[in-house]
């Protein structure tokens, strides 16, 4: 979906001539596939993060536009809500001490922009979802202003043919309608991306399906929603909600949800491009002049640009990528289970488990999904973003256990491992990874300090809940800036 669009209605003959292009599509991948027409010699990791722009009072600035002017940094791209903005990261491998050159690209390139934005009067906030959003942020003119956001929003209305309704029961309980998809802009997220061969895909992505519910127990980062405390990562229940394009009926007939955990383990990543075609209507059913086949024949690279836009529309926490750079086509697993923040060395060690975890799965002999269903694997998901760090997960051979448990005791040596057998450096590997570790030891991750900092504020009784929610990004926001560890953060912090 990163592609501008401008086109505003769509009729039958579009849809029908998108279809038949897209299974063409998928046909040329098949072959390519067959034909193993990959870039495997050098494979890259890929980073990006989604932010939230506040005032000086600590709620949503509407002004991406303004702010993407002044930052003046092609790497700053806008995102669904006037209040966001995302920061794509060059890849690069992770031996020779990729992991520190991220983190040093992501501090560099976000406080440049800070210093750059605050010229407009925004700051930029690094967390799963702002808590000072309110039901008056959520209209449809928050939206930003690039055509293809309000093109989706109007296919997935037309899709729907109704209101939203956001329901979700946590701490507290929230029940509200939306008349658009910007509650989706709450949402702002981390992206990882990991170039795999085809042979290796299967493992790869079953591997990160099976480590979803872990990766959301530790890193949770989204308890508050429009004033309400809701799940510990309260991101995953609204993202499936806010873009659903399927009415009650739909659902109670068992139609697939294109915010989507998946049914089944893989054998191949065709299997996941074959489901997004026979599964999943076109939301933007817009063609392409190219014709694959006459491409591939001609011995160059197709784009597979419908099939890539369909791709983008499904949204997948574990989606499959297929790109095309310098010519040359590559595969890519992209994780977007993760929230955004607390700071850039709490992303980085998130980042540095997720990449050792899955490379050390992904090359067993008898990998874990052979030995769980795939309900299982769901049911953790759901469980990590619901309960957070106090998550209880299953896993074979141990039963159910507190996730901090399985980290502690089988999942972050599996982390050392892989990242060793990726060459990263040891020194930064052991830094990265000991952050994970003292997190399950103190139960405390960005979930749990804007939880427990908003009742040490909010329960003295001298602020309203808005007010008191506002502290906490007040908070929040100045020690994100000082890129120590969240487990370390006090939790009696004052104003400053």
């Amino acid at each position: 979906m990163g592609q501008d669009v401008d086109r505003r209605e769509f009729s039958r003959e579009d849809r029908t001539k998108y279809r038949e292009k897209v299974r063409q599509c998928l046909d040329v991948f098949a072959r390519m596939l067959r034909e193993s027409r990959f870039d495997v010699e050098r494979p890259m990791t890929g980073l990006e993060v989604e932010l939230n722009l506040v005032d000086d009072a600590c709620d949503p600035a509407m002004r991406n536009a303004e702010a993407l002017e002044a930052i003046a940094d092609p790497a700053f791209v806008t995102e669904l809500g006037q209040f966001n903005l995302e920061i794509n990261v060059p890849p690069r491998r992770l031996a020779g001490g990729g992991l520190s050159a991220f983190e040093k690209d992501v501090r560099d390139s976000l406080n440049a922009a800070e210093e750059k934005a605050q010229q407009v009067g925004a700051h930029m906030v690094m967390i799963g979802i702002l808590p000072t959003l309110q039901p008056v942020h959520m209209r449809p003119d928050a939206l930003s202003a690039n055509p293809r956001y309000r093109l989706l929003n109007d296919q997935i209305f037309a899709a729907r043919g109704e209101d939203l309704e956001i329901a979700i029961r946590g701490v507290d309980r929230l029940r509200v309608t939306s008349d658009s998809i910007i509650p989706e802009a709450a949402c702002t997220s981390m992206q990882l991306h990991l170039q795999v061969s085809p042979e290796d895909f299967p493992a790869y992505w079953n591997a990160s399906q099976a480590i979803a519910g872990i990766q959301l127990a530790v890193g949770a980062n989204s308890p508050f929603l429009l004033g309400k405390e809701l799940w510990s990562e309260t991101r995953i229940a609204l993202f499936e909600q806010a873009t659903d394009t399927r009415s009650e009926e739909l659902k109670a007939q068992g139609v697939r949800p294109r915010v989507w955990f998946g049914e089944r383990w893989i054998t191949s990543i065709f299997d996941l491009f074959e489901e997004n075609v026979r599964y999943f209507p076109a939301l933007l059913p817009i063609c392409d002049e190219e014709d694959p086949v006459a491409v591939l024949d001609g011995g160059d690279s197709p784009h597979l640009a419908e099939l890539r836009l369909h791709n983008g529309t499904i949204y997948r926490w574990n989606r499959p990528v297929y790109d095309v750079v310098r010519g040359v086509p590559h595969l890519r697993v992209e994780n977007r289970v993760l929230p955004a923040g607390p700071t850039v060395v709490d992303m980085l060690a998130n980042a540095a488990f997720y990449f050792g975890v899955v490379r050390s799965l992904a090359e067993d002999e008898r990998p874990v999904w052979s030995q769980m269903s795939f309900s299982a694997a769901e049911e953790n998901f759901h469980s990590g973003a619901r309960d957070g760090i106090s998550a209880q997960v299953y896993w074979p051979g141990i039963g159910t256990v507190p996730a901090t448990e399985l980290v502690l005791r089988k999942l972050l040596s599996r982390a050392h491992d892989g990242l060793a057998q990726g060459g990263a450096d040891p020194e930064e590997r052991d830094r990265l990874l000991s952050i994970i570790e003292r997190r399950c030891l103190t139960a405390r991750n960005g979930a749990t300090w804007q939880s427990q900092t908003f009742h040490n504020v909010f329960d003295k009784g001298d602020l309203d809940r808005t007010d008191a929610l506002r502290q906490v990004v007040r908070q929040y926001s100045s020690l994100m800036h000082e890129n120590l560890p969240v487990h370390e953060w006090p939790l009696d912090e004052t104003l400053r």
